[in-house]
């Protein structure tokens, strides 16, 4: 059976394992022993509410619990860029205009920004190829979102999501080969690396400040940009079904989009409920059978937060789990969950 859980101290040679699978362009998640074992120590400090929320750095991973096996992982950051800066192209326009020629153009362009710093960043997201079947992706993304839902009060309102940007199939991005090369001198993954490192003050030092035209660059270049790797797409869908979308920032060595949303408007703000644990409860009779929709749950500690998908629903206010259910959560009868449909259910028309 699987579990999403907050992290622990125990979790360090995984999640290095894990982090060895990842590939190039997830720049929080590397296998660098000692940036892993730095962030899992914050990690650790934010579920024990030892350090202040903006600081906080809350991983979960996905562990297979009849194997002891960690599946995948996933992060949220409480605030980005206070530390240190946090850089994104914003796409802009400009407009060019003659009526002497009656010639008018528009033309995009590329601004570097600190635009989206102070945001709460959902980030780290990695399923391990063995478990990428049913319903694991979305358990382990969504998790994060009831997790908002349960402690609204320790997030900034804006929520993003830097996905990865596209890449060639050797592995190169085509962005970073028509643009950032220019000015880096370096190879994509190298600047990767640093990045990774938070050794950022070079892209300030290096970066023009002026916009740049799009038009300017490669064709190949021009045609990423918003666009996202390849293994990447499933997790982009994930995030737009719960609220997020593209409103024009994108990474700058990459281009992939950055996805936005106001906490207050995410569906499990919406649409998450809770209920008391209770064998007793009825079952979720619809007639439109939604009796089978898999529910999210997740208990309500947040040292000791855990979440599993269940076939069982929620009904006035209460839900009954079998033993196994409640030993994954930790919880006992009478406890309150939080429960959240597993899939945006469609609201009929009026």
């Amino acid at each position: 059976m699987l579990v999403v859980r907050a992290i622990n101290a125990s979790d360090l040679d995984a999640l290095y394992g894990l982090a060895s699978q990842v590939g190039t362009g997830m720049t929080t998640l590397k296998p660098d022993m000692k940036m892993l074992g730095d962030r899992l120590a914050i990690a650790c400090a934010s579920f024990a509410e030892t350090i202040a929320p903006e600081k906080r750095d809350y991983m979960f991973v996905m562990e297979d619990t009849d194997t002891g096996r960690l599946a995948g992982v996933c992060a949220i950051k409480g605030a980005v860029g206070l530390d240190e800066p946090f850089y994104n192209y914003r796409i802009g326009t400009l407009v060019h205009s003659s009526r002497e020629l009656d010639v008018f153009t528009r033309m995009e362009t590329l601004y570097l920004s600190n635009d989206l710093t102070g945001s709460t960043e959902l980030c780290s997201l990695f399923l391990h190829p063995d478990y990428r079947s049913g319903n694991n992706g979305k358990l382990l993304s969504k998790s994060r979102f009831l997790f908002i839902a349960q402690f609204p009060h320790l997030f900034t309102e804006k929520l993003i999501a830097e996905m990865r940007g596209y890449q060639a199939p050797d592995g190169s991005s085509p962005f970073y080969e028509g643009l950032g090369r220019h000015f880096f001198k370096m190879d994509f993954h190298h600047v990767d690396d640093l990045t990774s490192l938070g050794k950022k003050s070079f892209i300030a030092e290096l970066m023009p400040r002026q916009p740049m035209y799009v038009a300017y660059l490669p064709d190949e270049a021009q045609e990423v940009i918003g666009k996202v790797h390849l293994s990447t797409a499933p997790a982009r869908r994930l995030l737009e079904q719960e609220g997020l979308h593209f409103e024009g920032y994108v990474d700058i060595f990459d281009a992939g989009p950055v996805l936005q949303a106001r906490v207050s408007e995410l569906r499990a703000m919406r649409d998450s409920m809770p209920a008391v644990l209770d064998a007793e409860a009825a079952p979720d009779v619809c007639s439109d059978l939604a009796q089978a929709e898999p529910y999210l749950v997740s208990n309500t500690d947040l040292k000791d937060f855990r979440m599993i998908v269940t076939s069982a629903n929620p009904h006035s206010g209460k839900i009954a789990l079998d033993d196994d259910e409640l030993h994954l959560l930790r919880c006992h009868h009478g406890d309150t969950v939080r429960t959240l449909s597993l899939n945006p259910r469609k609201h009929p028309h009026v």
